[in-house]
């Protein structure tokens, strides 16, 4: 490869358009720029990725179709979101799945994870790799979540995602699913009472500012499928792949850390702002939580088989 691929024109060059919809000081955020420079530094120049963020580009519900239109090459969606693609996927939004992420990481390195990536790849897509964020919490504006009853006729924001859906269903909430970016308006002008999302999502969006309420409930994990479309990337030269591919790993163990860092930071600030009053389910209370939302795992088995629940860490650990 010339040494000078920085003086090579546009054209000559390889751009990737890389979309996301969160802010940049967030796990997604932070490790998109990473991405992009240790791609640039490792190409020599020759591979340039744009980072788009805070839905600058596309909205949370576009830019899955703008990827396999070739309008951008790379995005890193929320697992709810590809499910409308892979419904499979929703596996990974079932309530209190998971208790760390450890045991998500042990889930999708799998069978289970290799069947949901392989799926991916028959729908055009490439996944490069798996970035996350940790747990959701509740957040409204009305009373402390306690009992699976409190959610009763209040207005959630959730993701578009039918298994996300059938969890406030069962809590007899109401529900809207409008972009990431909308949730800050939507709650200043009281067209919803709450929303779930991670520490570092309800901060860097300024979320707290506008509910009373925080639920730490832990009860969903948010993770992001890193995204090309396949038609992409087999057509990239093979020492062009490797480089992408080397930098996502080492992206990867990087975010990974970086996401546990940027959630404590961000609880700390959440205690720290008196804005919010924080209740942490106890076990007894997430029992409760757990049996309310019990009928989806039923829902999901009929519709997907049991594999998907059998190979859940808690429940193989059941079976020695």
């Amino acid at each position: 490869m010339a040494e000078d691929n920085e003086q090579l024109s546009r054209e000559e060059r390889i751009v990737i358009r890389f979309s996301h919809i969160v802010g940049e000081k967030t796990p997604k955020g932070m490790a998109a720029r990473k991405f992009a420079s240790l791609v640039k530094e490792k190409s020599n120049g020759f591979v340039e990725v744009q980072v788009f963020p805070n839905g600058y580009l596309y909205k949370d519900g576009e830019e899955i179709d703008a990827l396999l239109r070739g309008d951008i090459q790379m995005i890193a969606p929320a697992t709810a979101k590809i499910s409308s693609y892979v419904p499979e996927w929703q596996a990974i939004d079932l309530p209190f799945a998971f208790q760390d992420t450890d045991e998500v990481h042990e889930y999708l390195e799998g069978n289970v994870g290799n069947k949901l990536l392989n799926e991916l790849e028959r729908k055009g897509f490439y996944p490069l790799g798996m970035w996350e964020n940790g747990f959701k919490q509740m957040t409204n504006t009305s009373k402390p979540l306690v009992k699976p009853e409190d959610f009763r006729g209040l207005r959630f924001r959730i993701m578009p995602s039918e298994i996300i859906r059938q969890q406030f269903l069962e809590l007899k909430a109401e529900l809207q699913t409008n972009s990431f970016n909308e949730v800050y308006q939507l709650l200043e002008k009281n067209k919803i009472d709450g929303q779930e999302n991670t520490y570092s999502n309800i901060v860097s969006k300024g979320i707290h500012s506008q509910q009373k309420y925080m639920t730490v409930s832990n009860h969903g994990y948010l993770g992001y499928v890193v995204l090309l479309k396949k038609e992409f990337w087999d057509k990239l030269p093979e020492d062009i792949q490797q480089i992408l591919q080397e930098s996502i790993e080492e992206v990867t163990a990087w975010e990974k850390t970086m996401a546990r860092k940027l959630n404590d930071e961000s609880l700390q600030e959440l205690k720290n702002c008196g804005c919010v009053e924080i209740h942490y389910l106890s076990e007894e209370e997430k029992q409760l939580w757990e049996e309310a939302l019990k009928p989806i795992y039923q829902r999901f088995t009929n519709r997907f088989g049991a594999e998907y629940i059998k190979q859940l860490p808690r429940n193989k650990e059941a079976e020695h």
